[in-house]
């Protein structure tokens, strides 16, 4: 960890943590860490694990323990799905812990939701549509979908992963109608509050919110000098 990389309280860039579900979402991370170096530090463990995982680390690790307080955010990459509803109230005592881990101002936690399987966002780097995500043949319908666009793609492989990650633009203009969608099934409002992610945890329509973080990478870039991206 950098000794002093803060975003928010000098002209240093922003150093963020990422807990990944799966390999995949490692795979994607790897490549918003390369794609966005200019603007933020990008870190993230080598095996995968949400929640219990991050306070692990913080409360054990010196190497993320003794850097909490240059830590500005940190990331939860995972899937949305009905057998996870029951965690709410455990993970938010845990993004409770994580945010008072920096003191001035608090550490942000990002929760990067997308329903059902990581594939899905990768679909909407190349379409906008919100099929049914909760059985194994649904998700499953999904990855075979994928593989036509991208059939090179395996679960973890970076090469696969980041030619599809290149269309990410596209991505953030179809997550955010999936999200403007739900509005009318009763989603609180847009702005990434706790209230508005317990509602998309436990109602599980189908969506991602993984263009949140992007927009926050994008707007560093635009802050700090001209965009080698979209």
């Amino acid at each position: 960890m950098p000794r002093r990389a803060s975003g928010n309280r000098g002209n240093g860039k922003a150093v963020i943590v990422v807990f990944c579900e799966g390999e995949s979402e490692q795979a994607y991370t790897e490549y918003l860490k390369k794609r966005f170096a200019d603007v933020a530090v990008i870190k993230y463990p080598k095996e995968t694990g949400l929640f219990e995982r991050a306070e692990s680390r913080f409360a054990k690790d010196p190497q993320y323990r003794d850097y909490a307080e240059v830590t500005d955010e940190v990331w939860f990459f995972f899937d949305v799905e009905t057998k996870d509803v029951d965690l709410w109230n455990q993970r938010m005592k845990i993004i409770k812990k994580l945010r008072k881990l920096r003191k001035d101002p608090n550490i942000r936690v990002r929760l990067l939701m997308t329903t059902g399987c990581v594939e899905y966002w990768f679909m909407l780097h190349f379409k906008m549509y919100a099929p049914p995500l909760q059985t194994v043949a649904e998700k499953e319908r999904v990855i075979s979908e994928l593989l036509e666009k991208e059939p090179g793609y395996k679960k973890g492989d970076y090469p696969s992963t980041a030619r599809i990650a290149e269309n990410y633009p596209t991505a953030m203009i179809h997550a955010k109608s999936t999200m403007h969608n739900l509005l009318p099934e009763g989603l609180p409002g847009l702005e990434d509050t706790d209230e508005r992610n317990q509602w998309l945890c436990k109602q599980c329509y189908s969506f991602s919110n993984v263009y949140e973080a992007l927009e926050f990478l994008q707007n560093r870039n635009n802050a700090d000098g001209p965009s080698s991206g979209v």
